[in-house]
């Protein structure tokens, strides 16, 4: 039975950019510069047809002072990390998949197959299974990433072979890595975005909650 379409903006509306303060509009103008041109190599949408905004960008939109130093947060993070984008995409589907945050595994899916992680890896990834196709380092990241989001916690065995795989540091960026998109899928969560649907019509409509990865938008 087919779901009933409903807005990209979840429970808020989507803003338009001629409605904006002048700090949204600084905002959107920054999201366009830095966002749109990741989203558009990485094969997901950040916009619908009319140029709003949808995802977490959305919100964002709420409170721009705080939505900037967040986005600098992750800009920093992305830029700094010792972690390799196959393993922070890894880290960051994990998160996903524990709180079924749609949209958030409907664009990292993208970006995790266009930083090279297989179609069984990722799916498995979403469907919050171990994959059996994962690098070591990698499976390792993935078990730290869900015992810090399911248990608040990592094991004293676990956290030894995280330092032995990736030095303090290491566990470092992954810690915060997981704290940056379990802030991500709250906020998608909360405000209960959903992903664009896989025959997305461009028109601010989306296919309301999935349990598979959805296939990519075509572009």
């Amino acid at each position: 039975m087919r779901s009933i379409p409903i807005s990209l903006g979840g429970r808020l509306p989507l803003l338009d950019h001629v409605t904006l303060t002048a700090e949204q509009q600084n905002l959107f103008d920054e999201m366009a510069y830095t966002v749109v041109p990741w989203a558009d190599a990485s094969s997901f949408l950040a916009r619908d047809s009319e140029g709003r905004f949808i995802g977490p960008f959305n919100p964002a939109l709420l409170h721009p002072e705080l939505a900037k130093s967040f986005i600098e947060l992750q800009l920093a993070e992305g830029q700094h990390s010792v972690l390799s984008e196959r393993i922070r995409q890894v880290i960051i589907l994990t998160v996903g998949s524990v709180w079924r945050a749609d949209y958030e595994l409907y664009a990292h899916s993208a970006v995790a197959r266009h930083a090279g992680l297989t179609e069984d890896v990722v799916n498995s990834l979403v469907a919050g299974e171990t994959p059996d196709g994962l690098l070591p380092e990698e499976s390792i990241a993935h078990r730290v990433a869900r015992q810090v989001t399911l248990e608040r916690r990592v094991d004293e065995n676990l956290y030894r072979i995280a330092e032995d795989g990736f030095g303090r540091r290491g566990v470092l960026d992954i810690v915060i890595l997981v704290g940056i998109y379990q802030t991500v899928c709250g906020l998608l969560n909360a405000f209960a975005i959903p992903a664009p649907s896989p025959d997305h019509d461009h028109e601010g409509e989306a296919i309301g909650h999935h349990r598979r990865p959805p296939s990519r938008p075509n572009r």
